[in-house]
């Protein structure tokens, strides 16, 4: 069945970061970890390079299959002596690139959480010089690390937000057959 779309929203068209932070989003809902479900997208010339969501290792039972991420935890911020089990989704990201002989110089990543410093610094290493993330994470010592690289300019952080009615928008797309929706009320 198809719907109305109010002029106002259909005109809306999102912005490069707000597609890209959408594309992360998507990307996000194969993330296999029970305590943050985490997209990243890496971007060049406004062209998609790689994309990664967070999970156990490629050939490791999944913690979502098996219901937990060790034995009697049911995540893996449950407890503070057992590393996380999840490869974050930057570190994916840059590993497919890398898999598929892409090179991420000079691209830009967007992220549905900020970087933890290990990925910040795997990111600044993989040549990645912009980072565009919708949730803060870092703080206190980590915060004051992050910052450390922009000051030294080895990377720009940006917190991005889509606006509502571009999340509107794709709402309606993703939950309606686009091709059968109506244009204007």
């Amino acid at each position: 069945m198809s719907e109305l779309i109010d002029n106002a929203v259909y005109q809306q068209r999102p912005t490069w970061d707000e597609y890209f932070m959408l594309l992360t989003k998507l990307a996000a809902l194969r993330s296999t970890c029970l305590a943050f479900p985490v997209g990243a997208v890496i971007v060049k010339d406004k062209q998609v390079l790689a994309t990664g969501y967070n999970g156990s290792p490629s050939g490791s039972v999944h913690c979502t299959t098996q219901g937990y991420c060790y034995p009697n935890l049911s995540s893996c911020d449950a407890s503070k002596d057992f590393p996380s089990r999840a490869v974050h989704a930057e570190a994916n990201a840059i590993a497919q690139a890398a898999k598929h002989g892409i090179s991420t110089d000079g691209a830009s990543i967007y992220v549905t959480l900020e970087p933890c410093i290990s990925c910040l610094k795997l990111v600044v290493s993989a040549g990645i010089r912009e980072v565009y993330y919708e949730t803060s994470f870092n703080k206190g010592n980590n915060a004051a690390l992050c910052q450390s690289f922009v000051a030294e300019g080895l990377v720009m952080l940006k917190q991005i937000q889509i606006s509502p009615s571009v999340l509107q928008k794709a709402n309606l797309f993703l939950s309606s057959p686009t091709s059968e929706l109506r244009l204007f009320s």
